[in-house]
Protein backbone atom coordinates (compact mmCIF):
# COMPACT_ATOMS: atom_id res chain seq x y z
CA UNK A 1 0.00 0.00 0.00
CA UNK A 2 1.08 3.55 -0.71
CA UNK A 3 1.10 5.48 2.58
CA UNK A 4 0.74 8.92 0.96
CA UNK A 5 -2.11 7.85 -1.29
CA UNK A 6 -3.93 6.03 1.53
CA UNK A 7 -3.63 9.05 3.83
CA UNK A 8 -4.93 11.37 1.11
CA UNK A 9 -7.92 9.15 0.42
CA UNK A 10 -8.68 8.89 4.14
CA UNK A 11 -8.21 12.61 4.68
CA UNK A 12 -5.77 12.11 7.57
CA UNK A 13 -2.09 12.96 8.19
CA UNK A 14 0.45 10.69 6.53
CA UNK A 15 2.27 10.08 9.81
CA UNK A 16 -0.88 8.59 11.35
CA UNK A 17 -1.26 6.08 8.53
CA UNK A 18 2.45 5.29 8.80
CA UNK A 19 2.02 4.66 12.52
CA UNK A 20 -0.75 2.12 11.89
CA UNK A 21 1.30 0.41 9.18
CA UNK A 22 4.35 0.23 11.44
CA UNK A 23 2.61 -0.99 14.59
CA UNK A 24 0.33 -3.47 12.86
CA UNK A 25 2.94 -4.76 10.43
CA UNK A 26 1.93 -8.17 9.14
CA UNK A 27 0.44 -9.24 12.47
CA UNK A 28 -2.82 -11.21 12.39
CA UNK A 29 -6.14 -9.41 12.37
CA UNK A 30 -9.42 -10.97 13.54
CA UNK A 31 -12.70 -11.52 11.67
CA UNK A 32 -15.86 -9.61 12.40
CA UNK A 33 -18.80 -11.59 13.74
CA UNK A 34 -21.25 -12.77 11.11
CA UNK A 35 -23.77 -10.14 10.15
CA UNK A 36 -26.60 -12.40 11.33
CA UNK A 37 -25.02 -12.58 14.81
CA UNK A 38 -24.29 -8.86 15.08
CA UNK A 39 -27.68 -7.60 16.40
CA UNK A 40 -27.58 -9.97 19.39
CA UNK A 41 -23.96 -9.04 20.09
CA UNK A 42 -24.72 -5.32 19.92
CA UNK A 43 -27.60 -5.82 22.33
CA UNK A 44 -25.30 -7.67 24.72
CA UNK A 45 -22.86 -4.76 24.49
CA UNK A 46 -25.67 -2.38 25.57
CA UNK A 47 -25.73 -0.60 22.19
CA UNK A 48 -28.95 1.39 21.84
CA UNK A 49 -31.27 0.63 18.91
CA UNK A 50 -30.51 3.91 17.11
CA UNK A 51 -26.75 3.30 17.29
CA UNK A 52 -27.16 -0.38 16.40
CA UNK A 53 -29.17 0.57 13.31
CA UNK A 54 -26.36 2.86 12.11
CA UNK A 55 -23.74 0.18 12.75
CA UNK A 56 -25.72 -2.40 10.81
CA UNK A 57 -26.30 0.07 7.95
CA UNK A 58 -22.55 0.50 7.56
CA UNK A 59 -21.63 -3.17 8.07
CA UNK A 60 -18.47 -4.07 6.11
CA UNK A 61 -20.02 -6.67 3.82
CA UNK A 62 -17.62 -7.83 1.10
CA UNK A 63 -19.68 -6.16 -1.61
CA UNK A 64 -20.53 -2.98 0.29
CA UNK A 65 -19.93 0.15 -1.82
CA UNK A 66 -19.40 2.09 1.43
CA UNK A 67 -16.10 0.33 2.06
CA UNK A 68 -13.28 1.63 -0.10
CA UNK A 69 -9.98 -0.27 -0.25
CA UNK A 70 -8.29 2.21 2.09
CA UNK A 71 -11.10 1.88 4.66
CA UNK A 72 -10.86 -1.91 4.54
CA UNK A 73 -7.09 -1.68 4.95
CA UNK A 74 -7.43 0.62 7.96
CA UNK A 75 -10.04 -1.61 9.60
CA UNK A 76 -7.92 -4.73 9.15
CA UNK A 77 -4.70 -3.10 10.34
CA UNK A 78 -6.37 -1.34 13.29
CA UNK A 79 -7.68 -4.68 14.51
CA UNK A 80 -4.20 -6.15 14.12
CA UNK A 81 -2.61 -3.17 15.92
CA UNK A 82 -4.84 -3.56 18.98
CA UNK A 83 -4.69 -7.37 18.96
CA UNK A 84 -0.89 -7.26 18.93
CA UNK A 85 -1.02 -5.53 22.34
CA UNK A 86 -3.45 -8.01 23.94
CA UNK A 87 -2.94 -7.79 27.70
CA UNK A 88 -1.62 -4.23 27.44
CA UNK A 89 -2.99 -1.56 29.72
CA UNK A 90 -1.67 1.76 28.40
CA UNK A 91 -3.50 4.31 26.27
CA UNK A 92 -3.48 3.07 22.65
CA UNK A 93 -5.03 5.05 19.77
CA UNK A 94 -6.21 2.41 17.28
CA UNK A 95 -5.79 4.71 14.30
CA UNK A 96 -6.40 8.22 13.01
CA UNK A 97 -9.61 10.13 13.73
CA UNK A 98 -11.67 9.91 10.56
CA UNK A 99 -14.03 12.48 9.00
CA UNK A 100 -17.19 11.03 10.51
CA UNK A 101 -19.64 12.95 8.35
CA UNK A 102 -18.81 10.68 5.40
CA UNK A 103 -21.21 7.97 6.48
CA UNK A 104 -21.57 5.02 8.87
CA UNK A 105 -18.54 3.11 7.61
CA UNK A 106 -16.33 6.10 8.44
CA UNK A 107 -18.20 6.99 11.61
CA UNK A 108 -18.08 3.51 13.10
CA UNK A 109 -14.87 2.00 11.72
CA UNK A 110 -13.40 1.59 15.20
CA UNK A 111 -16.67 0.11 16.46
CA UNK A 112 -16.26 -2.65 13.88
CA UNK A 113 -12.69 -3.14 15.08
CA UNK A 114 -13.99 -3.45 18.66
CA UNK A 115 -16.59 -6.01 17.58
CA UNK A 116 -13.92 -8.07 15.82
CA UNK A 117 -11.88 -8.12 19.03
CA UNK A 118 -14.70 -9.26 21.34
CA UNK A 119 -13.98 -12.96 20.85
CA UNK A 120 -10.22 -12.33 21.16
CA UNK A 121 -10.51 -10.51 24.49
CA UNK A 122 -13.17 -12.81 25.98
CA UNK A 123 -10.85 -15.75 25.22
CA UNK A 124 -8.11 -13.84 27.06
CA UNK A 125 -10.51 -13.38 29.99
CA UNK A 126 -11.33 -17.10 30.04
CA UNK A 127 -7.63 -17.95 30.03
CA UNK A 128 -7.34 -15.86 33.20
CA UNK A 129 -10.37 -17.43 34.85
CA UNK A 130 -12.48 -14.27 34.62
CA UNK A 131 -16.21 -14.83 34.87
CA UNK A 132 -18.38 -13.99 31.88
CA UNK A 133 -20.46 -11.58 33.96
CA UNK A 134 -17.37 -9.40 34.44
CA UNK A 135 -16.38 -9.69 30.79
CA UNK A 136 -19.75 -8.55 29.50
CA UNK A 137 -20.19 -5.80 32.09
CA UNK A 138 -16.78 -4.47 31.04
CA UNK A 139 -17.30 -4.72 27.29
CA UNK A 140 -20.77 -3.15 27.47
CA UNK A 141 -19.05 0.18 27.99
CA UNK A 142 -19.21 0.33 24.19
CA UNK A 143 -22.95 1.01 24.26
CA UNK A 144 -22.57 3.57 27.05
CA UNK A 145 -19.92 5.48 25.11
CA UNK A 146 -21.85 5.43 21.85
CA UNK A 147 -24.87 6.85 23.68
CA UNK A 148 -22.70 9.58 25.20
CA UNK A 149 -21.25 10.40 21.79
CA UNK A 150 -24.74 10.77 20.36
CA UNK A 151 -25.69 13.08 23.22
CA UNK A 152 -22.56 15.11 22.52
CA UNK A 153 -23.51 15.55 18.86
CA UNK A 154 -20.58 13.34 17.80
CA UNK A 155 -18.01 15.36 19.76
CA UNK A 156 -17.11 12.53 22.16
CA UNK A 157 -15.88 9.65 20.07
CA UNK A 158 -12.35 10.84 19.16
CA UNK A 159 -11.41 10.34 22.83
CA UNK A 160 -13.53 7.26 23.32
CA UNK A 161 -12.05 5.27 20.44
CA UNK A 162 -8.69 5.14 22.26
CA UNK A 163 -10.32 4.61 25.66
CA UNK A 164 -12.12 1.48 24.45
CA UNK A 165 -8.90 -0.24 23.41
CA UNK A 166 -8.32 -0.81 27.15
CA UNK A 167 -11.42 -3.00 27.26
CA UNK A 168 -10.55 -4.78 24.02
CA UNK A 169 -7.08 -5.77 25.29
CA UNK A 170 -7.95 -6.95 28.81
CA UNK A 171 -6.44 -3.87 30.41
CA UNK A 172 -9.56 -2.69 32.24
CA UNK A 173 -12.39 -4.33 34.20
CA UNK A 174 -15.71 -3.02 35.44
CA UNK A 175 -16.29 -4.28 38.98
CA UNK A 176 -19.44 -2.72 40.34
CA UNK A 177 -19.45 1.07 40.44
CA UNK A 178 -15.86 1.62 39.26
CA UNK A 179 -13.70 0.55 36.37
CA UNK A 180 -10.24 -0.70 37.30
CA UNK A 181 -7.25 -0.36 34.98
CA UNK A 182 -4.21 -2.58 35.29
CA UNK A 183 -0.80 -0.97 35.56
CA UNK A 184 1.81 -0.07 38.18
CA UNK A 185 -1.19 0.92 40.28
CA UNK A 186 -4.83 -0.02 39.82
CA UNK A 187 -6.24 3.02 38.09
CA UNK A 188 -9.79 3.96 38.99
CA UNK A 189 -12.29 5.31 36.47
CA UNK A 190 -15.83 6.47 37.14
CA UNK A 191 -18.36 5.53 34.45
CA UNK A 192 -21.73 7.19 34.11
CA UNK A 193 -23.66 4.50 35.96
CA UNK A 194 -25.38 6.00 38.98
CA UNK A 195 -24.50 7.79 42.22
CA UNK A 196 -20.91 7.60 43.45
CA UNK A 197 -21.96 6.59 46.95
CA UNK A 198 -19.31 5.56 49.51
CA UNK A 199 -21.01 2.18 49.84
CA UNK A 200 -20.87 1.51 46.10
CA UNK A 201 -17.23 2.64 45.95
CA UNK A 202 -16.29 0.45 48.92
CA UNK A 203 -17.92 -2.59 47.32
CA UNK A 204 -16.08 -2.00 44.04
CA UNK A 205 -12.72 -1.55 45.80
CA UNK A 206 -13.28 -4.74 47.79
CA UNK A 207 -14.10 -6.60 44.58
CA UNK A 208 -10.86 -5.34 43.01
CA UNK A 209 -8.81 -6.38 46.06
CA UNK A 210 -9.95 -9.95 45.45
CA UNK A 211 -10.07 -9.85 41.64
CA UNK A 212 -6.54 -8.85 40.67
CA UNK A 213 -4.56 -11.24 42.92
CA UNK A 214 -6.84 -14.08 41.78
CA UNK A 215 -6.68 -13.45 38.04
CA UNK A 216 -3.30 -11.73 37.65
CA UNK A 217 -1.21 -13.27 40.44
CA UNK A 218 2.09 -12.23 38.85
CA UNK A 219 1.19 -8.56 39.13
CA UNK A 220 1.79 -6.79 42.43
CA UNK A 221 -0.39 -3.81 43.21
CA UNK A 222 -0.07 -1.80 46.38
CA UNK A 223 -2.09 1.32 45.53
CA UNK A 224 -5.26 2.52 43.89
CA UNK A 225 -4.81 5.67 41.84
CA UNK A 226 -6.95 8.12 39.93
CA UNK A 227 -6.35 11.05 37.65
CA UNK A 228 -9.38 13.27 37.26
CA UNK A 229 -10.96 16.69 37.58
CA UNK A 230 -13.09 15.01 40.28
CA UNK A 231 -10.04 15.27 42.55
CA UNK A 232 -9.73 19.04 42.11
CA UNK A 233 -9.82 20.55 45.64
CA UNK A 234 -11.54 23.62 44.19
CA UNK A 235 -14.76 21.60 44.08
CA UNK A 236 -14.92 21.87 47.87
CA UNK A 237 -15.61 25.58 47.50
CA UNK A 238 -18.98 24.67 46.02
CA UNK A 239 -19.99 21.18 47.17
CA UNK A 240 -21.17 20.14 50.65
CA UNK A 241 -18.65 18.21 52.74
CA UNK A 242 -20.92 15.17 52.71
CA UNK A 243 -21.42 15.14 48.95
CA UNK A 244 -20.39 11.93 47.19
CA UNK A 245 -17.67 13.72 45.22
CA UNK A 246 -16.04 15.26 48.29
CA UNK A 247 -16.20 11.95 50.15
CA UNK A 248 -14.56 10.29 47.14
CA UNK A 249 -11.82 12.95 47.18
CA UNK A 250 -11.06 12.28 50.85
CA UNK A 251 -9.82 8.80 50.03
CA UNK A 252 -6.84 10.14 48.10
CA UNK A 253 -3.49 11.67 48.87
CA UNK A 254 -2.89 14.07 45.99
CA UNK A 255 0.36 14.23 44.08
CA UNK A 256 1.99 17.68 43.83
CA UNK A 257 0.07 19.50 41.11
CA UNK A 258 1.59 19.61 37.64
CA UNK A 259 -0.16 20.84 34.52
CA UNK A 260 -1.02 17.60 32.68
CA UNK A 261 0.22 17.33 29.13
CA UNK A 262 -2.55 17.03 26.58
CA UNK A 263 -5.43 17.40 29.07
CA UNK A 264 -7.57 20.51 29.33
CA UNK A 265 -9.42 20.14 32.61
CA UNK A 266 -12.03 22.75 31.64
CA UNK A 267 -12.89 20.64 28.58
CA UNK A 268 -12.94 17.44 30.62
CA UNK A 269 -15.32 18.95 33.18
CA UNK A 270 -17.69 20.07 30.46
CA UNK A 271 -17.43 16.69 28.75
CA UNK A 272 -18.45 14.76 31.85
CA UNK A 273 -20.82 17.15 33.64
CA UNK A 274 -22.78 18.38 30.62
CA UNK A 275 -21.80 16.00 27.81
CA UNK A 276 -21.42 19.16 25.76
CA UNK A 277 -18.42 21.10 24.46
CA UNK A 278 -19.98 23.82 22.34
CA UNK A 279 -22.99 25.38 24.11
CA UNK A 280 -22.24 28.87 25.51
CA UNK A 281 -21.68 28.92 29.27
CA UNK A 282 -24.75 31.02 29.98
CA UNK A 283 -26.96 28.51 28.12
CA UNK A 284 -25.76 25.40 29.99
CA UNK A 285 -28.18 23.81 32.49
CA UNK A 286 -27.93 24.78 36.15
CA UNK A 287 -30.14 22.09 37.66
CA UNK A 288 -27.63 20.61 40.13
CA UNK A 289 -25.12 21.97 42.59
CA UNK A 290 -22.31 20.55 40.45
CA UNK A 291 -23.61 22.11 37.24
CA UNK A 292 -23.92 25.50 38.92
CA UNK A 293 -20.42 25.14 40.37
CA UNK A 294 -18.88 24.37 37.00
CA UNK A 295 -20.57 27.26 35.22
CA UNK A 296 -19.95 29.82 37.98
CA UNK A 297 -16.29 28.83 38.26
CA UNK A 298 -15.66 29.19 34.52
CA UNK A 299 -17.79 32.34 34.23
CA UNK A 300 -15.60 33.94 36.90
CA UNK A 301 -12.58 33.41 34.64
CA UNK A 302 -11.19 30.59 36.76
CA UNK A 303 -10.05 27.18 35.55
CA UNK A 304 -10.50 23.63 36.75
CA UNK A 305 -7.51 21.39 37.41
CA UNK A 306 -6.86 17.75 36.65
CA UNK A 307 -5.23 16.09 39.69
CA UNK A 308 -3.68 12.71 40.39
CA UNK A 309 -3.93 10.93 43.73
CA UNK A 310 -3.62 7.51 45.31
CA UNK A 311 -4.32 5.50 48.43
CA UNK A 312 -3.09 2.09 49.66
CA UNK A 313 -4.90 -1.05 48.63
Amino acid sequence: MDVDDTAARLGVPVEEVERVRRLAGDRPSAPLPARADAPALLDRLAVRPDDAAEIMAGWPDPDSPLWTPELRWLLDRSIALVRADLGGHDWLPPGPALPRDRGPAWRHLYVYAYLALVEVVTAYHRDHGIAGVVSWATLADLGRNLAVDRRMRREGWPVMQSWLTLHARGGLYELGRLQHQRGDTIGLHIPESGPLTPEAVDASLDAARAFFPRHFPDERHTRFSCGSWLLDPQLREYLPEESNIVRFQRRFTLDPYEEPEGIDADVEVRRFVFRDLSTPLDALPRQTVLQRAVVDHLAAGRHWRWHRGCFPI
